[in-house]
């Protein structure tokens, strides 16, 4: 699903089907349908495969493709240095670029990494009812390495259950951030003297506020599986991270990336 946010931050979804869009926030309230076909094409080289790795790869892609690697989960593991990347042109494009790390507030608060230009896509895609940038730096690796140092104290991690049944409790995120660079000032520093002095800076943008488009949450979070259940039926009650959410049941749609799915609203 592809998500954008208006100036007052209201989340915007648009279901994307073959070459065209279908804007969801209008079938909020109503019953929807999605039949698995029973198809995976890969996201990348569109070779048809009956199991997806890595968010709608095949199995070759998967092992070929830098965009697959292990340190695209932890950036802090980047080894384009070391000469060993899968695709050097690729890292050079993606991640020997500015990044920035952020605070969110999605289940509660959370330390995260992306590129200036995600935002506030990577947001939305989480869930987040807040969120803040707080330190510029020059690569993914450099980001990584912030965020490795700032998560002894603070999770990486969603709790999707938790972000699903309800918005987090509103959190002071200016002051937030001003507490945590005071409180890892001196790590902070000792990596300005391994990289540069002007290697992390500092970020006084105004927090971000979301509002997603949801009737109501579940008291209790059941999730669907297209490889188990190849119907999934129900009234849509909300939309929110890349959850649709049923009366009946929730489902992440980014999970399913390369599935042929038939998606109606049913009335």
């Amino acid at each position: 699903m592809a998500i954008t946010a208006d100036e007052e931050g209201k989340a915007h979804y648009a279901l994307r089907l073959d070459d065209s869009a279908l804007p969801l926030n209008g079938a909020v309230g109503k019953t929807v349908r999605l039949v698995w076909t029973g198809a995976i094409r890969c996201v990348h080289c569109q070779r048809s495969t009956n199991k997806s790795f890595a968010q709608g790869h095949c199995y070759p892609c998967f092992k070929r493709l830098a965009s697959c690697d292990t340190c695209i989960m932890s950036p802090e593991r980047c080894h384009y240095a070391q000469g060993t990347c899968r695709e050097p042109a690729w890292g050079e494009q993606h991640c020997m670029a500015p990044h920035l790390v952020y605070l969110a507030n999605s289940s509660a608060l959370k330390v995260g990494i992306t590129k200036p230009s995600q935002l506030p896509t990577r947001w939305l895609d989480q869930g987040a009812t807040q969120a803040v940038p707080i330190l510029d730096v020059d690569s993914r690796l450099q980001s990584g390495w912030v965020e490795d140092t700032l998560r002894s104290a603070i999770s990486d991690r969603t709790s999707w259950q938790a972000m699903l049944k309800g918005d987090a409790a509103e959190l002071d995120m200016a002051a937030l951030r001003t507490r945590v660079l005071a409180q890892f000032e001196p790590q902070l520093d000792a990596l300005r003297a391994q990289w540069g002095a002007d290697a992390i800076r500092v970020r006084s943008d105004a927090p971000r506020r979301f509002h997603y488009p949801v009737q109501a949450y579940p008291a209790k979070v059941k999730s669907f599986n297209l490889d188990r259940q190849s119907i999934i039926e129900g009234q849509l009650m909300g939309l929110k991270g890349q959850y649709l959410i049923l009366d009946n049941g929730v489902i992440n749609l980014r999970k399913y990336a390369g599935y042929h799915v038939d998606f109606s609203v049913v009335s």
